[in-house]
């Protein structure tokens, strides 16, 4: 029941990401043992690795270890070069999905987040369907799997996602918290690493249950202000808010086709879906911006930027779309679109502009967007958006079968 959570953290985990990124551009690394770091130059190789596939993990090789260690592991992996950008780019489209659920989301890594989503999980009727939404959002506007914990704290909704890997969800409401941390080896914890676990594993210490009922005054004769830290981890009590990220610079939505696109209906109605995405952001944080971006990526990966300064910053869905669908008509012609993006940038806190001429003119329109976006809030976006945003959702679902 949602009724007996006082907090609902979900702690978002990308399952081998740069590998899955890569497996995914390329059909014929799907299953094979693909690490991704240095050139291994036939093991004497310097540099670690970056993330290995869960193929390449089966051989003992991880990420952090030495590249020549896991060349003399797995000498048949396929060796690949990071790809920066690239990775970048799925890191910021799988931010934007979070960003839809709540407000609330705290990337920790490239590869991971908090949300806390206390306030809309009612909207999804129970715990365990926002937690699905979440991983099949991603799953269907990337390609890639995500695995999901959820539970009362950080830090267990950490381990949870852990738990079922890859492709997994965990929930741990809060009455099963202690019968799901008791089970589990004592280096589940945050905060106990291999220097830890040896002193405790001279106490007798290895799984989280026997921290618990290790007397608190003997572990903070030991070691001092971490001793109650692990006393609470042992416990499952982790008072640590999901804070947001340092103030926003920009505002931007992005999607990748399965498939490469060159139809142009289909192009303009996904860049309305991604400038209403975009314009419902701004509204919540009540920002308004300037510049309005175009993104392009065709279909040999070579990527592009177009953008515009406007006289008065807006949040307005039509404007941001009459923007960017200038932008694109101006600049594109007629490749194969493997990938689009609508951004806002120069920001600025609506609460502390004056009102100016315009602001009146678009009363009206700026009431009607608040309107829907209330009602989106409460019925979600199936139930109330632009007509040719739905009409994009078909068609892209339709061309992906």
């Amino acid at each position: 029941m949602i009724q007996s959570w006082k907090k609902v953290i979900c702690h978002v985990d990308m399952d081998a990401f740069f590998a899955a990124i890569e497996q995914l551009k390329n059909p014929e690394l799907r299953g094979q043992p693909v690490i991704i770091g240095a050139d291994p130059k036939k093991g004497r190789g310097r540099g670690v690795v970056s993330t290995a596939s869960y193929e390449a993990r089966v051989f003992g090789v991880h990420s952090a270890m030495p590249i020549s260690k896991a060349y003399k592991l797995c000498p048949h992996g396929i060796y690949v070069k990071p790809k920066g950008q690239l990775y970048s780019d799925y890191s910021r489209q799988v931010m934007s999905i979070l960003d839809e659920f709540t407000p609330q989301v705290q990337p920790v890594s490239i590869d991971e987040a908090f949300m806390d989503v206390s306030g809309s999980v009612h909207l999804f009727g129970s715990v365990e369907k926002i937690g699905s939404e979440i991983r099949r959002r991603i799953f269907e506007e990337t390609g890639l799997t995500a695995s999901v914990g959820i539970a009362p704290s950080k830090s267990v909704a950490k381990i949870a996602s852990d738990y079922q890997k890859p492709d997994g969800m965990t929930i741990v409401p809060p009455e099963n918290v202690q019968e799901f941390l008791d089970q589990l080896p004592v280096t589940k914890l945050w905060g106990v690493g291999k220097k830890t676990f040896a002193n405790l594993e001279k106490l007798g210490i290895t799984t989280v249950r026997q921290l618990r009922e290790f007397p608190l005054d003997l572990l903070t004769k030991k070691y001092g202000k971490m001793g109650p830290h692990l006393h609470r981890m042992a416990r499952g009590i982790d008072e640590r808010e999901v804070h947001d990220r340092d103030p926003v610079k920009s505002i931007s939505h992005e999607t990748t086709f399965r498939e490469d696109h060159t139809d142009l209906e289909l192009l303009s109605a996904t860049l309305l879906s991604l400038s209403e995405n975009v314009s419902v952001r701004l509204r919540k944080k009540t920002l308004r911006g300037k510049t309005i971006q175009l993104k392009i990526r065709y279909e040999d990966f070579s990527t592009f930027t177009r953008h515009k300064t406007l006289a008065h910053p807006t949040n307005l869905t039509d404007e941001i779309f009459r923007i960017s669908k200038s932008l694109f008509d101006e600049f594109y012609k007629g490749r194969p679109v493997r990938l689009i993006g609508v951004g806002v940038s120069q920001l600025i806190d609506e609460n502390k502009m004056q009102t100016s001429l315009l602001d009146v003119e678009n009363e009206r329109k700026m009431t009607l967007e608040k309107v829907m976006d209330k009602l989106q809030e409460k019925f979600g976006k199936s139930g109330l958006t632009h007509a040719d945003t739905l009409s994009a959702r078909k068609k892209r679902k339709s061309s992906s079968k």
